[in-house]
Parts: C-alpha cells; sequence; structure tokens
C-alpha cells in the first residue's frame, strides 16, 4: 500500500512539474471547443400530430357477417414500418432534398440522414401520433413533416384495400383450385361405383352385413320348405286314404270321368299365378315356375284322362264315381302346398345362388370398401374446403363494400405541420461544460505523458528504483527566498489560467443561456 501511494505521489509531482504545458493545452483545446460548439449548426424541428378515430357505427352492425380488420393493430404496424428506404427516397423526391446530389453514395448518405431524423411516435392511448423532423432550415423541416403526413394517411387507408384485394384473389385461385379437386374426386367416385356397381350396400349394410343377411333369408327359406313339404306330405296320405275308402264305398258303380286332384291343382296354381303377376313380372323365377307347373299339370290331366276314357273303353262297368267333397278338399290343400313347395325350392335356390356370390365378393369386399372410404373422405375435404372458401369470399367481398360505402378509419390532422422557432439541436449549454472537460482532460494526459516520457526524480527510493544501483546517500536542495517567491509567482500564474479558463467557459454559458431565454 505505502509502495502504491508513493508511486501516485510520484506521478502527480511529475504531472506538477508540466503544469505550464498542461495549461496551454488545456486553453488551445478549449478555445477550439468554443469555436466547435459556437460554429455548430442550428436544427429545427418541424412536428404535426394526428388522430386516429376508429368509432364507427358500421363495426357492430358488421359484427359477424363482414371481416373487420384491427385498426389499432393496423396502425401501430405501420408506425413502426412506414420508415423504410422506399417511402425515404419517395419523400425526398417530394420535397426536392436530392436536387444537389450527384452521386449514388451522396443519395445513400442523404436517405440514411434522412431516416434517422424522422420519427413517428405515439402518445400511447387514444390513436394519437405525433410525426417530427428536423433540418438546418426551417421551411424544409415542415414540408417534410407535411409530406410525411400525406404518406401516412394515404399508406394507412391504401394498406387495407390492397389487403383485402389481395385477399379476394387468393381466395379466388384457391376456389378455382378446389372446384378441380372436387370435380376430379366426384369422376373418381362415380367411375369407382359404375365398376362396382354390384358391391354397393343397400340400407347401410357393407358386404359382411348382406351376407349375414342372405344366410338368414336362406334359413328362414329352407324352414318354410321343409314345413311345405311336410304339409304335402301329408295332404298326400290322407287324399290316398279317402281314395282307397271311396272306391271300395262305390265299387260296381258307373261314374263319369274326372280329375278332381288335378283340376283343384290346377285353379290352386292359376290363382297363385294370378297373384304373383300382380306384385312380379313375367321374368320373375317364381312367375316362371308357377306356369311350369299349369303346363306340367294340364299335361298330365290330359294323359290322365286319355288313361280313364280307355279303362272305361276295355271295362265299361267299372266307371269311376264323383269323388267326395273330403277328397275334393284334400287335393285342393295338396295341390297348393305342393304349389307352395315348387315355389320355395326356387326361393331357396336364389338364395343359395345369391350366398355363394356373396361369399365370393367377400373376397375382395375390403380392398373395394377401403378404397371407397378413402374416396368418400377425400371428396368430403374437398367438399367442406370449398363451401369454406366460397363462404369467406362472400365475407371478403362485403368487407370490400363496407370499406367502399364508409371508411372504418378517420384520419384527422390535430396539429398541422409548425416549425418550432427555437432551435432543438445542439444544446450549446450542455456542449460548452463538455468541452471544459475535455479541455481539462486533454491538460492532464499530455501532463501524464510528458512526465513518462521525460521523468522527473524525487527521492532516492525513486531514482534506486529507475536505475537497479545502490545509493551510497542522498544531499537535500536547501530553498532560498528566491526560489520560493518564483514557485509562489508561477502557482499564482497557473491558477490565475486556470480560473481564466472557467471564467470564459461560465461567461459563455451564462450568454447563450440568455440568448435561449430571449428566442424562447
Amino acid at each position: 500500500m505505502d509502495e502504491l501511494l508513493s508511486q501516485i505521489t510520484t506521478t502527480v509531482r511529475g504531472m506538477w512539474t508540466y503544469r505550464r504545458l498542461a495549461m496551454l493545452v488545456a486553453w488551445l483545446v478549449g478555445v477550439v471547443g468554443i469555436g466547435v460548439v459556437l460554429l455548430m449548426p442550428d436544427h429545427y424541428q418541424a412536428s404535426a400530430r394526428v388522430f386516429l378515430d376508429t368509432q364507427s357505427i358500421l363495426r357492430p352492425l358488421m359484427t359477424g357477417i363482414a371481416v373487420q380488420p384491427n385498426i389499432e393493430q393496423q396502425v401501430a404496424m405501420l408506425s413502426r414500418t412506414l420508415i423504410n428506404r422506399p417511402t425515404v427516397e419517395r419523400l425526398v423526391r417530394q420535397v426536392d432534398l436530392d436536387l444537389g446530389v450527384k452521386t449514388k453514395a451522396d443519395k445513400d448518405a442523404l436517405v440514411d440522414a434522412v431516416t434517422k431524423a424522422i420519427s413517428i411516435q405515439s402518445a400511447g392511448r387514444d390513436n394519437l401520433y405525433t410525426l417530427s423532423y428536423s433540418a438546418q432550415r426551417p421551411e424544409v423541416a415542415q414540408r417534410v413533416v407535411q409530406s410525411l403526413l400525406t404518406i401516412f394517411v394515404e399508406s394507412s387507408l391504401g394498406a387495407s384495400r390492397q389487403d383485402s384485394d389481395s385477399a379476394r384473389r387468393f381466395l379466388d385461385e384457391q376456389i378455382k383450385s378446389y372446384e378441380a379437386k372436387l370435380t376430379e374426386a366426384e369422376s373418381r367416385l362415380k367411375d369407382f361405383k359404375l365398376r362396382n356397381i354390384q358391391m354397393q350396400s343397400q340400407a347401410g349394410l357393407d358386404s359382411a352385413g348382406r351376407a349375414a343377411e342372405i344366410a338368414n333369408m336362406l334359413s328362414q327359406a329352407r324352414l318354410e320348405l321343409r314345413e311345405a313339404e311336410s304339409a304335402r306330405a301329408a295332404a298326400s296320405r290322407q287324399l290316398e286314404t279317402l281314395r282307397l275308402q271311396s272306391q271300395q264305398s262305390l265299387a260296381g258303380l258307373g261314374a263319369p270321368v274326372q280329375t278332381p286332384e288335378i283340376d283343384a291343382r290346377l285353379d290352386v296354381q292359376k290363382r297363385n299365378l294370378d297373384t304373383l303377376l300382380q306384385r312380379y313380372t313375367d321374368a320373375h323365377p317364381d312367375v316362371t315356375n308357377t306356369r311350369r307347373l299349369i303346363e306340367e299339370l294340364e299335361a298330365q290331366k290330359r294323359l290322365e284322362v286319355e288313361e280313364l276314357r280307355r279303362k272305361a273303353l276295355e271295362s265299361p262297368a267299372t266307371n269311376s264315381v264323383p269323388s267326395s267333397p273330403a277328397v275334393l278338399e284334400l287335393s285342393r290343400a295338396y295341390s297348393a302346398a305342393e304349389v307352395q313347395a315348387a315355389s320355395l325350392r326356387a326361393r331357396v335356390a336364389e338364395y343359395e345362388s345369391r350366398a355363394s356370390h356373396i361369399q365370393q365378393q367377400l373376397k375382395v369386399a375390403p380392398q373395394l370398401e377401403a378404397e371407397l372410404a378413402q374416396l368418400n373422405r377425400d371428396y368430403q375435404i374437398h367438399q367442406k374446403n370449398y363451401a369454406d372458401l366460397v363462404s369467406r369470399r362472400e365475407s371478403a367481398l362485403m368487407s370490400g363494400e363496407l370499406e367502399n360505402t364508409s371508411s372504418v378509419a378517420d384520419f384527422r390532422v390535430i396539429d398541422p405541420p409548425r416549425v418550432n422557432p427555437k432551435p432543438v439541436a445542439p444544446n450549446r449549454v450542455l456542449l460548452l461544460p463538455v468541452s471544459l472537460l475535455a479541455a481539462l482532460a486533454a491538460g492532464l494526459g499530455i501532463a501524464f505523458v510528458v512526465s513518462q516520457i521525460r521523468p522527473v526524480i524525487f527521492d532516492g527510493a525513486a531514482l534506486r528504483q529507475l536505475t537497479h544501483l545502490p545509493l551510497l546517500g542522498v544531499v537535500d536542495l536547501i530553498p532560498n527566498e528566491d526560489l520560493h517567491q518564483r514557485e509562489k509567482r508561477s502557482i499564482r500564474r497557473f491558477m490565475l489560467a486556470l480560473m481564466a479558463l472557467i471564467v470564459l467557459y461560465a461567461g459563455g454559458m451564462a450568454a447563450l443561456s440568455y440568448q435561449t431565454r430571449l428566442l424562447g
């Protein structure tokens, strides 16, 4: 610690030795600083205030119908992005700031300087914005602010219309694209259904559901066929029994040739054919089978009549006798059972064919159903997107009409561009103390540098440390009265010079402050 204090003391004493040089440098720097501050050109600031009125009666009325932009956000973004290079170049051309510019480098420098001098600030509430610009000539500053205000209003109004037009063009392009996609999806779905028309489901059933339904129908038809065959067999047995009884009771009696069983069956089949023709066409399997049975019964009747006539001719004494009512009723029941059994056999054959066909289809049904689901999903997605885009386009068109009918935001100039008669820069009252400090710092710096270049030895310790040689002794200087007087006069001149420099700066600051008050 002692060594550090000793080093600091030695440095200060060395700088004190060169105080005259330090004061000279301080005066030179101070005079130059005063000249620079006084010769700096004045800058005048022009400003204007604009108010954005976003209160409109149409906004609550059109809520949910038309797209309403966030006006506050648009203006806030505009205030941050308006000061760009193209805008500043346009501003420079409008105000004729580039009349003396000849090279591209000079033009770039001018644009950069104007960009730094322009300011757009928000008041933080009530949508109030301040536009300002500072220049050396007041009229130039006012023209720049006027042009900037015009650009601000035009850009804010044109931005929404440009965005609306861009949105409509984008929506039209997307709608055309989705129309093509929707048409293509519809064509693919139609072609798929035409290729696999036999696989189309009925009543919302898939292939497995249709197979299960046909299997149930086949089981039901087989059960009904077994019931009809059992009923026919029972009627046949009862009919044979009654015939035997009738033959035994009427043996030896003559009777005309009759075929009641075949007649009853023919009557039942004809009634059944009339019923079927009312429900089906001629090509239906049940109609075809019924007609075939009628033809067979008629052929059988002819054969039986011929056989009975032949027997009657061979043994006239044993002619047939009329059948009893019970035989006729059983013959009708037998014929009905035969017809029902034939119809059920045809139905069972048809259901077996359908079941076999559906089993073959089940092998490829999963793949076809997956393809159909994919086609339906693509079509539904395209249809939904298309409907949404059309709805949004209508909303965008209504929003454009809303903008053309009535402006959603109204820009009002609160304060027109005005130039402050008092220069805003440079602040000479503040720059003069800074210049004084710079002058004093320059004097101290030159004294320190010279003391390090040409050091002065004040004690034996410093000499021993500098030379690294043994010191045998020290001889002190005994100052006389004449030396004391010269030292006092030197210190007095130094202090007077320092005070004069300070007074000079203080007087300049006072004069500038008085002048500023007069201008204000």
